[in-house]
């Protein structure tokens, strides 16, 4: 995940974009959402910047790796403190739906995996895309998401490593903008 995240970025900014970069293992942050929306607790500054970065950014890039059919716990804790409502959705009074704030952004999953692809989707369902498509990013007003999937990497071959790293390059590359 770290050489896709890089090469990514690297692309990115060798193509003409704007390229603000955050690495979740870096910050610090407590995951939990203690109380939920009930009570807001108070961002931590890295928090903060992420959000200003998310805000900033036109087009958002996730690299991380599959674990037990999604994300791992760590990007979800970044994801419920930081996608709150009022910066990532607003409930409206009297109503069951929602204003998406995020939207104008789209985004592009990177996913790693020792299942295949073909495995996950067909007899899994692809139940972490799902959640970051729908229920997350989609509900938040980011669209479109793509999804490139690697895998599998536990046996994968230095050639094909360099390969998925070449397929990452490309897409960087279309995808020149504030990142």
């Amino acid at each position: 995940c770290g050489a896709i995240a890089q090469t990514y970025a690297d692309a990115a900014r060798e193509a003409g974009a704007e390229v603000r970069q955050t690495n979740l293992g870096d910050l610090q942050f407590d995951p939990v959402l203690w109380q939920g929306y009930r009570h807001i607790q108070e961002l931590e500054p890295d928090l903060v910047a992420a959000q200003a970065a998310i805000h900033w950014a036109e087009h958002l890039v996730f690299v991380y790796p599959n674990w037990w059919g999604s994300m791992p716990a760590l990007l979800k804790g970044f994801l419920d403190r930081v996608f709150l409502p009022g910066f990532a959705f607003k409930y409206r009074p009297n109503s069951p739906f929602w204003d998406r704030l995020l939207a104008g952004r789209n985004a592009h999953l990177f996913v790693t995996m020792d299942t295949p692809p073909w495995y996950y989707r067909w007899f899994f369902h692809q139940p972490g895309h799902e959640q970051m498509r729908h229920a997350i990013l989609g509900f938040s007003g980011v669209k479109p998401i793509k999804i490139t999937e690697f895998g599998p990497v536990r046996h994968a071959s230095l050639r094909q490593r360099e390969k998925w790293l070449a397929q990452v390059k490309k897409l960087a590359t279309s995808n020149a903008r504030r990142v």
